[in-house]
């Protein structure tokens, strides 16, 4: 995610209070939460989703959406109840291996499923959830509602269960499909690659499938009058690029996205998806994201929010955080990328100098020091990350030297593909390439809340 300069200042003062998950003692019903620090009830327990296969229908005239989700699961314990994260339109019918299954809809996002037969661990079943309604206008937290009836589906972390029934949690990456039925004269943008796009008796059917695992608020829908570039990369990758009727002036940022695929594979390896684009919408958005194979650009995107976002597509996508608390393993690097190295090697840029500008302006600042960034807390995740987490990195390197650091991180995210990985698994994996003690550097620059030593900000090369 990356955010515009009036949405970082809002959130960096903003304060969420969660309460923790509940203990469950039933055995038999699987946890309402994984008991994230930050999302306690985030995710659910008892079963390991497979895919998702999302059909709707969506009305632009009056924001109706009609709509249906399997979801293949396996049971990891034995389950006579288990909870989906849904904060979608009402749900109208659920069954649990094509059987008639009783439903509850609780707290702020749960909906509690009982079977009519119990599920054994080890197992694989099968989730249905009918629902119907209007799709909500969200604001950037799941739903936006576009110009002239077009809606698209944005939101970091929550916005994938208020269009379809999920296990949401970074913990449980599935393969997704979506077949979207909307008027002829409309287009339907989402992840992976497009299968079908067929229009009959007015209504156009499009179908796209994710064959690689993706985390929920990673998958989206688009649906507006697109209009669409088609590229392809030297080694035959597809890449297809939505527009919005008001979005036509970012084609010639988009057209260079061979390049910064190219660019971001040549420092972290190889592009891990089967297909790249991005869908350039028009409605009001302060971020833009880094849904995945195709991430959505808010009207104000840049080049380097488009470096930013395709960095995602390593970092936070293939290579997913743990917890929540791991953000900086997604937003610092994306952000160190689009920053600090495509600005180096393809512009040319002198980022010692800025880096030593940045801590001469803020040195004696301590609110841009107030935020840690390896626990920001619960509503801080998008704040330091963006600011600090390039310097960060960019006195990592000068710590380690070049060699070095680019062959660990490249090493690093290659290891933990298509996984997760967190914070701390960082800092041990960088520690065994070097044979400095790192300690002291990677506690003043990750845990403390003031400025670092001068011997961590002007490492290596940087010092004087």
């Amino acid at each position: 995610m990356r955010l515009s300069g009036r949405l970082c200042a809002a959130l960096a003062g903003a304060l969420v209070a969660v309460a923790a998950a509940p203990a469950n003692a039933d055995p038999l019903i699987g946890a309402p939460g994984l008991d994230d620090p930050y999302y306690p009830l985030d995710g659910n327990g008892g079963y390991d989703a497979r895919h998702y296969d999302v059909t709707l229908d969506y009305d632009p005239s009056n924001s109706q959406l009609t709509a249906t989700t399997r979801i293949d699961a396996t049971a990891t314990q034995p389950l006579r109840a288990f909870n989906l994260d849904f904060d979608g339109p009402d749900v109208r019918m659920v069954s649990v291996n094509n059987l008639p299954a009783a439903f509850d809809r609780n707290g702020e996002h749960e909906l509690t499923v009982t079977p009519l037969l119990p599920l054994l661990p080890g197992l694989p079943f099968t989730v249905t959830v009918d629902y119907a309604g209007p799709a909500e206008d969200a604001a950037g937290e799941g739903w936006t509602l576009a110009p002239g009836g077009a809606a698209f589906v944005a939101g970091e972390p929550h916005a994938a269960a208020t269009w379809y029934p999920l296990n949401d949690t970074p913990l449980d990456k599935a393969t997704f499909a979506l077949h979207a039925t909307v008027p002829a004269e409309w287009e339907v943008v989402s992840n992976g690659v497009r299968t079908q796009n067929v229009v009959t008796g007015g209504e156009r059917t499009v179908t796209w499938e994710s064959p690689q695992p993706v985390l929920g608020y990673l998958t989206t829908v688009a649906i507006d009058r697109f209009t669409y570039l088609e590229q392809r990369r030297a080694n035959g990758t597809p890449l297809l690029s939505a527009f919005a009727p008001d979005a036509q002036d970012s084609r010639a940022n988009e057209q260079r996205l061979p390049e910064i695929l190219d660019f971001v594979e040549s420092l972290y390896g190889p592009y891990p998806f089967e297909a790249a684009g991005g869908i350039y919408v028009d409605g009001e958005l302060e971020f833009s994201l880094e849904t995945q194979t195709r991430p959505i650009y808010a009207p104000w995107t840049d080049l380097q929010t488009v470096v930013h976002e395709i960095t995602h597509q390593w970092w936070g996508d293939s290579v997913s955080v743990r917890q929540w608390s791991d953000i900086c393993l997604n937003e610092c690097f994306a952000s160190y990328t689009a920053d600090y190295l495509w600005p180096e090697r393809i512009e040319g840029a002198d980022v010692d100098a800025d880096y030593r500008d940045t801590i001469e302006k803020y040195r004696d600042v301590q609110k841009f020091w107030d935020i840690p960034l390896a626990n920001p807390g619960v509503g801080y995740e998008f704040t330091s990350v963006y600011y600090r987490g390039p310097l960060f990195l960019h006195a990592l390197r000068k710590q380690l030297g070049d060699d070095i650091f680019f062959a660990a991180v490249r090493e690093f995210n290659i290891a933990h593909a298509y996984g997760n990985a967190s914070m701390p698994d960082f800092r041990t994996f960088v520690q065994s390439k070097s044979r400095t003690d790192l300690t002291g550097f990677f506690g003043s620059w990750l845990d403390q809340a003031a400025v670092p030593a001068d011997e961590y900000l002007f490492p290596g090369s940087l010092r004087g």
